[in-house]
């Protein structure tokens, strides 16, 4: 049986541009929803004629902001997703949103669309750390917003930054336990990071603020484990936390290296077809992007076949950030290599015997939370 298709549709319109972030976002006086609207759909038919009718596992809305998009285009996009493949009654339908009095007063339209996960950036629940990571949303707006979503979404997520500079144990503890309280069923806990090319990296480096050193922020990373569990979120995965059940569908066919399509500027994709996985990335620049839809029907800058080494590598970066970890036997279905052989043995004998992996009565090779915590130091040298 062919598995199901995860779809990714990317919104690339920000009101500003958050200072840690590196997403492929832009800021833009006005945009031309119909077509847009007109664009995306046709991009998406010309990638479902491609792969087939085949079983639709999940639609995600990232960005940028799709908060930002018309519920018509939303319920657009649904709707041909639909048509295009067999998807289920109870089919996941994500779209990110931020909690803003504009954004949230749309979310019933959102939810009439046919959206029925929602996820919330809502970032912190503390004014001055708001204000630090340039949002624009205060922490009225976002408990008022978490609150009108938790009534009319049946599953909902939101999430956090943590690592901040100066930031102590107890005070996230006391944050954490405040949104926990609000009853969410699945939080995506970040750690700050600064990326390259961001704001942050340029204040960073120049010394406007220092972050955590990393016996502090691992303090702080084992707070976050034993709050959420407080609430029975448990980390399914390095960043996520849910309660049994709630994971998000979407992402697991990622980690779990499984296909997907990804529509919109800058979207990635992985698809199966005539036996080979083919990886494809579509232009970052929106008008661009958008003048080659409606001139080719795509804006796919690169596709290619990978080689089995690289499709084992991938799903082992992707699947040893899950506590379930990676069954050998799939990453050789999907890679055409065995365990042994996209793994650096000494490597793996080394990690085997400090605790950061294991094996599982089952045969399956995971990551502990101590080997998780380490997972950007050990996969390089871990990974052939």
């Amino acid at each position: 049986m062919t598995e199901p298709l995860a779809l990714y549709i990317h919104w690339p319109f920000c009101a500003a541009k958050c200072p840690y972030c590196d997403f492929n976002s832009h800021v833009r006086d006005g945009v031309d929803q119909a077509r847009w609207r007109a664009a995306l759909r046709r991009e998406l038919a010309r990638e479902a004629a491609r792969a087939g009718r085949r079983p639709l596992a999940s639609i995600f809305f990232g960005g940028g902001t799709p908060s930002l998009m018309a519920p018509e285009t939303v319920a657009a996009l649904i709707t041909e997703a639909r048509a295009l493949f067999d998807a289920p009654a109870d089919l996941e339908v994500t779209l990110e949103a931020n909690p803003t009095s504009v954004e949230a007063a749309k979310l019933a339209g959102f939810r009439a669309a046919g959206v029925n996960r929602l996820s919330l950036g809502v970032q912190s629940l503390e004014p001055e750390a708001l204000r630090f990571l340039g949002r624009k949303h205060d922490v009225a707006q976002a408990v008022a917003a978490l609150e009108a979503a938790r009534a009319l979404f049946p599953r909902l997520s939101f999430d956090l930054i943590y690592a901040r500079p100066g930031q102590a144990e107890a005070a996230w503890r006391e944050e954490l336990r405040r949104a926990l309280s609000l009853a969410a069923d699945h939080l995506s806990l970040y750690q700050l990071t600064i990326e390259p090319g961001t704001r942050f990296a340029t204040e960073h480096a120049r010394g406007a603020f220092a972050l955590p050193e990393d016996d502090d922020a691992a303090r702080l990373y084992w707070a976050t484990v034993e709050e959420a569990a407080r609430f029975g979120l448990h980390p399914y995965e390095v960043s996520n936390y849910a309660q049994p059940g709630a994971e998000s569908r979407h992402n697991l066919a990622y980690w779990r290296y499984g296909d997907y399509l990804g529509i919109g500027p800058g979207a990635h994709q992985r698809l199966t077809l005539d036996g080979a996985l083919l990886a494809a990335r579509r232009h970052r620049a929106p008008e661009e992007w958008l003048a080659r839809v409606e001139r080719d029907g795509h804006a796919a800058t690169e596709e290619e076949a990978l080689a089995p080494e690289d499709r084992a590598r991938e799903a082992l970066l992707m699947g040893l950030r899950l506590a379930e970890g990676v069954d050998p036997a799939r990453l050789l279905a999907r890679s055409g290599r065995t365990l042994a052989e996209a793994v650096d043995p000494a490597m793996l004998a080394a990690c085997l015997d400090e605790g950061y992996l294991e094996w599982t009565p089952g045969g399956r090779l995971l990551a502990t939370a101590e080997g998780r915590m380490r997972l950007d130091a050990m996969l390089p040298v871990l990974l052939r």
